[in-house]
């Protein structure tokens, strides 16, 4: 068994609003950034997992994302296993 890091992405899935990209995306003119647009926010899961094989770790991620770390109505996550 070798410890696996993984990382999870969670992103809104196409067409569920966003509010606090849209917030920040508003507040950077302000701030001197002007010209930055399609800002998005989501959630990075850094974790470690023990398993047999990369693939056995990246199945486990999915479970995890799919019961309890993410909404799969409204959100999508791209696992990487390092």
């Amino acid at each position: 068994m070798s410890a696996f890091s993984v990382l999870v992405e969670v992103t809104l899935r196409p067409g569920i609003a966003d509010p606090q990209g849209a917030t920040i995306e508003r507040a950077l003119p302000a701030l001197g950034f002007a010209g930055v647009r399609g800002v998005t926010v989501g959630k990075a899961i850094r974790l470690t997992i023990d398993a047999d094989s990369a693939d056995a770790a990246r199945a486990q991620a999915d479970e995890l994302c799919r019961r309890f770390l993410t909404n799969p109505v409204i959100e999508d996550a791209v696992i990487t296993v390092g």
